[in-house]
């Protein structure tokens, strides 16, 4: 038998979702590290497969286990702890040159062990303040776990919490601001800057090139800087910025561009006679702002409204947890009126709300515009299996997140068997219900998902086991008897026969 197909086998049991625990194990010590890499990073394990990872010698191991997203985050404690900065570094960050769609929150007591360890690790690879940075990129921490530093005795993770510093309660600021700890009073000093327009102006020319917009769009501006701004016509990051003035925003409300009115007409400090005015704007992308955003105003709700506006309906940014503190977020009914609400963008909003109640979710599902089904399908956990396989076939660079969710069918998929697309026909193909999987279809993923369909009995896997384009989908296959994954490890790592 060739070494070709020995490694299919092993591909195939490891990511055998009926693979028991001393199959795994053994897979893991004795293959090669690659494969035992793979399938620690890219599949749900067992608790005690999880528990072999965690001591497992080779760091790489640790490491892949470090960015699972299948295993519960506080099963990955001791990672945090871990001898090597590397594996520390990928629970930090588990996927540091793409973003995950759904980013996953650590609990405190990860967070807390990775921003207070002394050193970078025995390997010496790492600091531990560059792993504290790939911590604070990672979007992994709640803004809940910064307003809680705010309130250690340690004086060091107080200042930790000031990387979130505008997050924060005012009375936390302002007790940070007169902290007992000098340098604690300092950093928090240093941080209030963007809140000081003198400090700002002061600050700006200072400053990267590439940090300019940001100042602009965010910090509080004196008087000078605005009135450069206008002079310079650097004025979209000023028609955004929640500091500027009601005088100059009564200006920029009647800026000669569009896109300019169009952001003013979407914050919510204008006056009653400026959104009046707006609402007979000529663009009608600057009346559609307004007629999205009626009084009574919250900033709250223009920074979801402004996560939909100018994004394509599936968009890829990464999805974390809604922040618990409802001071920061739309109230539960606001959405539900966005959810029956005429205008497409804002039941474009309600969808992308994950706690959105079912019933309203059920009208959403149906809704005439594409953008409203796919933000649900991709954002809500209830929204309903035919939606979420509707969007599988329509939207190809959603295919590998929808399959993730649980609510996902894994049933009711064999009107897809003849679809042009492959990718499509191998998801029909892996259907339990199927009931002849197409072991010879021309494309290799339909063939390896044809041959683990657990509909195919022990006995017809064995020819599709000896057969090089079928191998390793037989090998994943859960109706293999565990016996028979044994024995082809065996075959594969010790030459037994099988």
């Amino acid at each position: 038998m060739s070494d070709s197909l020995h490694e299919l086998w092993l591909r195939g049991v490891a990511f055998n979702p009926a693979a028991p625990s001393d199959v795994l194990i053994r897979l893991m010590h004795e293959a090669a590290v690659e494969l035992g890499r793979l399938m620690c990073k890219n599949r749900d394990l067992p608790d005690a497969v999880i528990d072999a990872a965690l001591r497992h010698p080779e760091w790489r191991i640790r490491g892949a286990l470090a960015g699972n997203q299948h295993v519960d985050p506080s099963r990955l404690a001791p990672l945090a702890t871990d001898p090597s900065g590397l594996v520390r570094a990928r629970l930090a960050h588990p996927r540091r040159r793409s973003w995950p769609r759904w980013v996953r929150l650590l609990p405190d007591d990860i967070i807390l062990a990775l921003l207070t360890a002394r050193d970078g690790g025995e390997d010496g690879r790492l600091t531990a303040n560059e792993i504290i940075s790939e911590l604070d990129s990672s979007r992994q921490m709640p803004l809940s776990f910064f307003r809680s530093l705010a309130d250690y005795e340690d004086p060091a993770l107080r200042i930790r919490a000031m990387w979130r510093w505008e997050s924060l309660t005012p009375a936390q600021r302002a007790r940070l601001l007169d902290d007992p700890d000098p340098e604690v009073r300092e950093a928090a000093h240093d941080r209030n800057w963007k809140l000081d327009p003198e400090r700002v102006e002061a600050e700006l020319p200072s400053l990267r090139p590439g940090s300019r917009p940001y100042v602009l769009d965010t910090c509080a501006l004196s008087p000078a800087l605005v009135e450069q701004c206008l002079a310079d016509d650097t004025v979209r990051p000023l028609a955004r910025n929640p500091h500027t003035p009601a005088d100059a925003v009564a200006r920029l409300a009647r800026h000669p561009e569009a896109k300019v009115r169009e952001l003013v007409a979407a914050r919510p400090d204008l006056g009653p006679d400026l959104v009046a005015e707006l609402g007979e704007d000529p663009s009608e992308d600057v009346r559609m702002r307004v007629r999205l955003h009626p009084f009574p105003r919250t900033w709250a709700e223009y920074e979801v409204i402004d996560l939909v506006v100018g994004h394509c309906p599936g968009c890829g940014c990464p999805i974390t947890e809604p922040d618990p503190d409802p001071a920061t977020v739309p109230t539960p009914d606001w959405f539900a009126a966005c959810a029956v609400s005429r205008e497409v963008v804002l039941r474009r909003v309600a969808a992308s709300w994950s706690r959105l109640p079912a019933e309203l979710v059920r009208t959403l599902a149906q809704d005439d515009d594409e953008g409203v089904r796919v933000r649900l399908a991709l954002n809500h956990p209830l929204a309903p299996p035919h939606l979420l396989l509707d969007t599988f076939v329509t939207r190809p660079k959603d295919r590998a997140d929808l399959v993730t969710l649980p609510g996902f069918p894994r049933t009711g998929r064999t009107h897809l068997i003849d679809h042009p697309d492959p990718e499509v026909r191998a998801l029909a193909a892996a259907d339990p219900t199927l009931p002849d999987p197409p072991v010879d279809d021309p494309d290799e993923q339909v063939r390896r998902a044809a041959a683990a369909n657990p509909i195919l009995t022990p006995e017809a896997l064995e020819p599709l086991l000896a057969d090089s384009r079928t191998a390793e989908g037989a090998a994943a296959n859960p109706s293999l008897p565990a016996s028979r994954m044994r024995a082809l490890l065996d075959r594969c790592l010790h030459g037994a026969g099988t």
